[in-house]
C-alpha cells in the first residue's frame, strides 16, 4: 500500500470500531479488521480510484465504504486470495445481514457526515465539512447489484466497439495503437476492458482478412497465413467474450475442419448454457436467482475474467469479411443496401454451423440440430433471438441445404414478414425462386 491507501485502510478500521461494532459484544460483531484489509485490497485490484493522495482520503474511504455495503446487500465477500472463498458465510447471512446493510444503508443516506459520529474522528473532518470551498461528491441516489452494474458497462463497450478495418495494414496500425495505450500508467480499468474488446476484433479481423487476401496463393504460403489465422482467432477467443469462439468455428467450417468445428461449438454450447451467463441487451438481471448465480461464479472478480467467462454479446459479421460461403449472399445484399454488418444472435449461428457441419461427418444428427433450430426460431419471445429477420433467414438456408424446400419456403416468407433490420430482402427473394426448382 502508498501512504493514502494505509491512511484509508486506518480511516476503515476507526469506523469499523467505533461506529459499526461500537457496544456490541465480540460474538455480536459480524465485520472484523480483516474484511476492512480485504476491502482495500479490492479496491486497489480493481482500480476503482485513479488516485491514491491523502488530499482524496475521504474520497477514498467512500469508494471503499460502498464496496462493502455492494457485498453485504449482496451476501459475498471474496477473499482477495482465494476469490471463489465467500467470506460472509460464516456469519453474514440471513437475518444478520438484512439487519446489517440496513444499517450501514442509513449511514449511506447521510453521507459521509456520518463520519461526526466517530470521536477519534470528529475533531479530524469538522472543518473540513464546513469549508465553503471545499467539497466532496457523494451524490449517488440509488444501489444497484454487482451484475446490474457489469450488465451495462459491457453493454456500453459493446455499443463503442466500432473499429473500421478495410484491410491487414489497417489492422497492424490499430494493434500498434492498442500496444501504446495499454502501456501508459494513466490508464483506467474501464479502459483496459475496452481495449481488450478491442483486440479481440481487430485480431478476428486479422485473422480473417488474412485468409481472404492468401486464399489463391501457391500451398506454403497458403499454409503459414491458415496457421497464423487460427492463432490469431484463438487469442481472439482468449480476450473477447464466449461468443467470440463463434469466429473460430466459423474458420474451421469455411476450411473443412469440420470436426474441429463441432469440438469448438461442443464448448460454446456448454458455456452458453450455465445459468449465470448474461446475453444481450436482454437479460435475466432483474431476477434475483440469476443475479446470486451471477454473484456466486464471478462476484469480486475482474471485469475481463467476468467478460470471458459471463458474457454473451450477438455475433456482428462485417459485409466486407467473408466468413462462410452460406451467408455471402445476404452479406453482399445488406452491402448494396449500406448496411455494414449482420447481427445475428450466437444461439442461432451455433446451430447453424453445427447443421452445415453434420451435413458432412454424421447426417444422423442434422435433423436433431436443425429441429433445434427450428424451436429457437420459431418459439423464441425476443429472449435469445433480437433481430428476427436474419433468424428466419438463416433456419430457411439450413432447411434448403439440408432438402427440406417446402419448409424453407415458408422460412423466407417469414423472414420478410419482419422488421427489415439487415435489408436482406432481395437475397430472401432469390433463395425463394431457388426452393421452387
Amino acid at each position: 500500500m502508498n501512504h493514502c491507501q494505509f491512511l484509508t485502510y486506518g480511516l476503515l478500521k476507526i469506523f469499523l470500531k467505533e461506529i459499526i461494532n461500537n457496544g456490541l459484544s465480540d460474538d455480536d460483531k459480524l465485520l472484523s479488521s480483516y474484511h476492512m484489509k480485504t476491502l482495500v485490497f479490492w479496491v486497489i485490484q480493481q482500480n476503482t480510484l485513479q488516485h491514491w493522495c491523502p488530499q482524496n482520503l475521504l474520497e477514498c474511504f467512500w469508494v471503499c465504504f460502498k464496496l462493502i455495503l455492494k457485498w453485504v446487500f449482496e451476501g459475498v465477500c471474496p477473499n482477495f486470495f482465494i476469490p471463489p472463498n465467500n467470506m460472509f458465510l460464516s456469519k453474514i447471512h440471513g437475518e444478520a445481514q438484512h439487519q446489517l446493510f440496513i444499517r450501514l444503508y442509513g449511514l449511506y443516506e447521510k453521507g459521509l457526515a456520518f463520519l461526526l459520529h466517530s470521536p477519534s474522528i470528529r475533531s479530524c473532518i469538522l472543518n473540513v465539512l464546513h469549508n465553503p470551498h471545499l467539497s466532496i461528491c457523494t451524490d449517488e441516489h440509488t444501489l444497484i447489484s454487482e451484475v446490474k452494474f457489469d450488465i451495462e458497462l459491457f453493454q456500453e463497450i459493446q455499443t463503442n466497439d466500432t473499429l473500421h478495418t478495410r484491410n491487414l495494414e489497417t489492422c497492424m496500425k490499430q494493434i500498434h495503437t492498442i500496444e501504446q495505450m495499454i502501456d501508459s500508467p494513466l490508464i483506467t480499468q474501464y479502459q483496459v476492458m475496452m481495449l481488450q474488446k478491442l483486440t479481440a476484433t481487430v485480431l478476428q479481423r486479422y485473422a480473417l482478412i488474412l485468409d481472404m487476401e492468401t486464399y489463391k496463393h501457391k500451398n506454403k504460403m497458403r499454409y503459414r497465413a491458415d496457421k497464423i489465422s487460427c492463432h490469431m482467432l484463438k487469442l481472439a477467443a482468449k480476450f473477447g467474450c464466449i461468443a467470440d469462439m463463434l469466429y473460430m468455428a466459423m474458420f474451421y467450417y469455411k476450411t473443412l475442419r469440420y470436426i474441429k468445428a463441432l469440438s469448438a461449438i461442443k464448448m460454446i454450447k456448454v458455456k452458453l448454457a450455465q445459468p449465470y451467463v448474461m446475453y444481450g441487451y436482454k437479460t435475466c438481471i432483474d431476477n434475483m436467482n440469476t443475479d446470486m448465480r451471477y454473484s456466486e461464479a464471478v462476484g469480486g472478480q475482474s471485469w475481463s475474467t467476468k467478460f470471458r467467462q459471463a458474457i454473451a454479446w450477438n455475433i456482428s459479421l462485417n459485409n466486407k469479411i467473408h466468413y462462410i460461403n452460406e451467408l455471402f449472399p445476404e452479406q453482399q445484399c445488406a452491402l448494396q443496401n449500406k448496411e455494414s454488418e449482420l447481427v445475428i444472435s450466437p444461439f442461432v449461428l451455433l446451430h447453424m454451423i453445427e447443421i452445415l457441419c453434420y451435413r458432412h461427418v454424421d447426417t444422423m444428427r442434422v435433423q436433431t440440430a436443425l429441429g433445434d433450430l427450428q424451436t429457437l426460431v420459431q418459439y423464441d419471445q425476443g429472449q435469445l433471438i433480437p433481430f428476427r429477420d436474419i433468424s428466419w433467414q438463416i433456419l430457411g438456408i439450413c432447411l434448403q441445404v439440408t432438402g427440406n424446400l417446402q419448409a424453407a419456403l415458408y422460412s423466407y416468407q417469414q423472414s420478410l414478414r419482419q422488421i427489415p433490420f439487415h435489408k436482406i430482402h432481395t437475397a430472401t427473394e432469390i433463395r425463394m425462386q431457388g426452393t421452387c426448382h
